[in-house]
């Protein structure tokens, strides 16, 4: 994804040793924002290319959403100041934007919530969305989606997390990362910077590297500034030097032709069909060899989603595998089954259940005999896995293989039934 850097050998000549000093702690000062990057690919992404996003003197290009509270530009500066009873109330782009590096500053009085809406929407219709076994209801003009938290109460200090408003909640708090909450000053100018790319949403806080969260629910889509609704009016929060470098935008691309079976091969027992752009697999209860449909492409880093239906008995949507073992194939599974386990890690022919789900969980995600969204994210050492929007599995540092083919199982031993259909990769 990012090009390859190259060495350019430097013809050096003698400098003082004044001269010398200087130009260290120049080269330290331009470091200081980059230096705590936890992806060493997104250090290579440098703040050259941004640009600002709002002019300095006037709000255009902007648009209020939601509440009334009051936007006003105060010498080069964006401030939103509370309006008492009034709801949450956003200042949000005209433009949507997809992958990103958004830097800017922010200073809130004490007592007032707020955030930085990215990758966000606000329809003129009311809306739902599916989110495990439940959907939730959005009403018409009220603004959801990914929110870079500016956190009120210092007991907390979540400051940079990401909170989904309007729809799944906290998806990543900061309750792991103290380092990262004592870095927000409250009462003062906080630097934040945020890099969505891909599935990939990371934030820093003063330079300090605060959320690290893998979610492809929404991949695009308005910025926003958020005034946290409050009982108080005339509460103040402030931005400034609000600066973008746009990278273009990730997007899903099927990975399967819905008509065919070109590109995979079928190794051990089962059948398989295809009926009006669903793969129809069943596998006999006698029949102890395992089945699995295999590409014949080798995967590294990836993001692949799938629907699946499974009717009764186990399979699985492999990756990282290899085609040896008694089951056919060895490596990773994020687990599918018709009655439990769902959206859990097993490696087969290794080390078995990495990460088993509780079965309350799984209540919370799984659709029995429906159709249920899985989305398995394999970026280096780094293993993330979600079903219907809640993260039902995660590897940090992972020391298993690191490429592989892909695969759909058919368990071997059992009565399995499953369907397939919408198979996708985000490139």
């Amino acid at each position: 994804m990012f090009p390859n850097v190259v060495m350019i050998p430097l013809k050096f000549r003698p400098v003082s040793v004044v001269r010398l000093c200087v130009i260290i702690c120049f080269a330290a000062l331009l470091s200081l924002p980059f230096a705590a990057f936890a992806q060493p690919e997104l250090a290579l992404i440098t703040a050259r290319g941004l640009s600002p996003i709002f002019n300095g003197t006037n709000l255009h290009g902007w648009i209020q959403r939601g509440g009334k509270a009051k936007y006003a530009v105060e010498d080069g500066v964006i401030v939103g100041t509370t309006v008492k009873g009034e709801p949450n109330s956003f200042l949000c782009t005209e433009k949507e934007f997809g992958d990103f590096i958004l830097e800017l500053e922010i200073k809130a009085d004490a007592g007032l919530n707020s955030g930085v809406q990215i990758r966000s929407h606000c329809f003129d219709h009311a809306t739902t969305y599916d989110w495990g076994n439940t959907s939730i209801a959005i009403p018409a003009g009220r603004v959801h989606g990914y929110q870079i938290e500016v956190d009120h109460r210092p007991e907390r200090r979540w400051s940079g997390g990401v909170y989904e408003e309007g729809r799944r909640g906290w998806l990543c708090n900061l309750s792991n990362n103290p380092t990262a909450g004592a870095a927000f000053q409250f009462g003062k100018w906080n630097y934040y910077r945020i890099v969505c790319r891909g599935d990939s949403i990371q934030t820093w806080i003063n330079g300090v590297p605060a959320a690290d969260l893998v979610d492809c629910v929404t991949l695009s889509g308005l910025i926003g500034l958020q005034v946290h609704g409050n009982d108080r009016a005339g509460l103040q929060v402030s931005f400034r030097n609000l600066r973008l470098q746009d990278l273009g935008r990730h997007v899903w691309k099927p990975l399967w032709d819905g008509q065919s079976f070109n590109g995979t091969h079928l190794i051990g027992q089962g059948d398989w069909k295809i009926m009006d752009g669903v793969i129809h697999a069943t596998h006999a209860k006698d029949e102890k060899e395992f089945g699995h449909l295999v590409t014949d492409q080798v995967f590294s880093d990836f993001t692949v989603r799938l629907k699946y239906k499974a009717v009764k008995g186990n399979s699985g949507l492999y990756f990282r595998v290899v085609e040896q073992g008694f089951s056919g194939v060895s490596g990773f599974q994020a687990e599918i089954d018709a009655e439990k386990d769902a959206g859990g890690l097993y490696e087969t022919n290794g080390r078995a259940w990495v990460s088993q789900p509780a079965a309350a969980d799984v209540k919370k995600w799984f659709r029995p005999q429906d159709w249920n969204t899985m989305t398995v994210s394999a970026r280096g050492q780094r293993i993330t896995v979600a079903v219907n929007g809640h993260q039902s599995a995660e590897l940090l540092n992972d020391p298993g293989r690191t490429e592989g083919r892909l695969a759909l199982q058919l368990h071997g031993g059992q009565d399995v039934e499953v369907c397939f259909k919408e198979i996708e990769i985000l490139e």
